[in-house]
């Protein structure tokens, strides 16, 4: 096994897997802190999307850049049924992600990641494609934490990653 380290870097792979986790564990706490009757159903202001949708949608994003790195396939397929509306499931799918995240980045090319090429998006880098699904989720959890204060719910320390 070879570990690829990003040259003349402010963060290693390591540092950004590490980076990445500690915000995909602070996400799961918030999709934990929802009352099970309102993680798909409550929104501050329709037609804004639950919390528990928004959290689907990071998943689905966290598996395409799964996918990127894996195989170099950065085409996107979207849903092709919708998400259960079940937190059960949507923790199933977030914790299997965990370890294959642990597998997959550090093992990435530096080079390759730094090189653009056609995303979902337009003309991107992996890590480029990276750092969206890392900013993506931090927006959408970020609006979680509006829900939940609307809930009246306190949210997760978002500084204890």
């Amino acid at each position: 096994m070879t570990i690829h380290t990003m040259p003349a870097a402010v963060l290693t792979l390591d540092d950004l897997l590490t980076h990445w986790q500690g915000h995909r564990g602070l996400t799961r706490r918030v999709i934990e802190a929802f009352p099970e009757d309102a993680l798909f159903s409550f929104t501050a202001a329709p037609p804004m999307r639950s919390f528990g949708e928004l959290a689907w949608e990071l998943q689905g994003l966290t598996d395409y850049c799964l996918k990127g790195l894996a195989q170099n396939d950065w085409s996107w397929q979207p849903p092709q049924e919708p998400d259960p509306k079940d937190r059960s499931a949507l923790l199933t799918a977030w914790d299997a992600q965990t370890p294959r995240l642990a597998q997959a980045l550090p093992l990435a090319d530096p080079e390759w990641l730094m090189r653009k090429q056609e995303m979902a998006w337009g003309q991107l880098s992996p890590l480029e494609t990276l750092l969206y699904a890392i900013d993506n989720e931090n927006h959408h959890r970020g609006q979680g934490y509006v829900y939940l204060r609307a809930l009246g719910i306190e949210p997760p320390a978002f500084y204890e990653r």
